[in-house]
């Protein structure tokens, strides 16, 4: 690769001081890593939202070093740098294109339309093209399980779920959580309630966006001051100010979603944080751009399940006494259920 094709697309980025630098085209030969080049354009969340942006940057910064390709980021910070952040990742002249979000679900599939050699993923979103790969996690599966924690260790008998927006990614997690809440119920009799969404109506308390951290902690103060003491956020970086809120009551505590909140958030929320449900989705990218150097990229989505290890519920770190044995083993065989499909966790939104 010459110096003037490198230097052909520099871009700084003023929040992660990242330079990007243009590849050239693939040539016909055999792919290989020393000449393979992949970009990543995040949403308008920004790179360092605690969430699939930096969950899905940290994969690609892993095939970097793993795999040894030349791997950079986009970052957007608002709407209008989505389609023009696409194309411009796109004519960097990499293999492999990887958006996160459904605000890049347009752009994602227009440039992929235009640009049949180049190879794109989606997290977060199903997108239809040859040269598309969905990244999908059923959530539901691994947030049922967090229902049932919150049910067990809630002293107040009420717990509470919110969301960005109405949207299938956010709904995936709520209707799980939820279901769990009630097969707690269901297996000791109780009555625990779970605030904030109604999965028959499918609709519930949301903050309409995914960057405000005040709404998060003026939505959960309400549900705390309604006798909440576990809440799930599924809502990005407005999560934060759920865990805010948690910090400034008694007994209150927040489980985190995409990625592990105990070690991604500031180290302030440590002790409120019960668990985390994880998407994997760094190891999903890291296997994906490994199967394109392969020459065997395919357009199937990758679903993540508890079985695959694609979704899962976090070590539960400073509030592991208040998980008991016994609460654990009931955990642990509900998995074992999900994953053996004598348990099935359903939603509108299931990928």
């Amino acid at each position: 690769m010459s110096t003037s094709t490198v230097l052909r697309s520099v871009v700084v980025l003023a929040a992660s001081a990242l330079v990007l630098a243009g590849c050239a085209p693939a040539p016909e030969t055999t792919e290989t890593a020393s000449h393979y080049c992949a970009r990543m354009v995040t949403n308008s969340g920004g790179l360092e939202d605690r969430s699939f942006n930096q969950s899905s940057w940290e994969g690609l910064e892993k095939a970097k070093t793993d795999l040894s390709i030349d791997a950079e980021v986009i970052v957007s910070t608002n709407e209008t740098d989505l389609a023009p952040n696409v194309t411009q990742a796109v004519d960097s002249g990499c293999q492999f294109v990887l958006t996160v979000g459904y605000e890049l679900a347009d752009a994602t599939s227009a440039e992929a339309k235009a640009n049949p050699d180049v190879h794109f993923a989606i997290v977060d979103e199903q997108v239809d093209g040859e040269n598309i790969k969905p990244i999908v996690f059923d959530t539901a599966q691994a947030a049922f399980l967090a229902g049932y924690l919150a049910a067990g260790t809630s002293a107040t008998g009420k717990v509470a779920t919110f969301g960005g927006g109405n949207q299938p990614p956010v709904t995936l997690f709520m209707d799980g959580f939820v279901d769990g809440v009630a097969k707690y119920n269901a297996v000791h009799g109780t009555a625990v309630q779970a605030l904030g969404w109604n999965k028959d109506a499918q609709d519930g308390v949301f903050t309409g966006d995914f960057e405000d951290i005040n709404k998060g902690k003026v939505t959960t103060q309400a549900f705390i001051d309604q006798g909440a003491d576990v809440i799930l956020p599924v809502a990005g970086q407005v999560g934060e100010g759920a865990a805010a809120a948690a910090l400034e009551n008694p007994n209150v505590s927040i489980i985190w979603v995409d990625n592990d909140g105990y070690e991604t958030l500031p180290s302030s929320y440590k002790p409120i944080i019960l668990t985390s449900v994880l998407k994997n989705t760094g190891d999903a990218v890291v296997q994906i751009v490994g199967d394109d150097l392969d020459g065997t990229f395919d357009n199937t989505p990758f679903v993540g399940t508890l079985e695959n290890g694609g979704v899962a519920l976090a070590p539960y770190h400073d509030k592991a006494a208040a998980v008991s044995a016994d609460l654990q083993a009931e955990l642990d065989g509900l998995e074992n259920d999900i994953v053996s499909g004598a348990l099935e966790v359903t939603s509108p939104s299931t990928p």
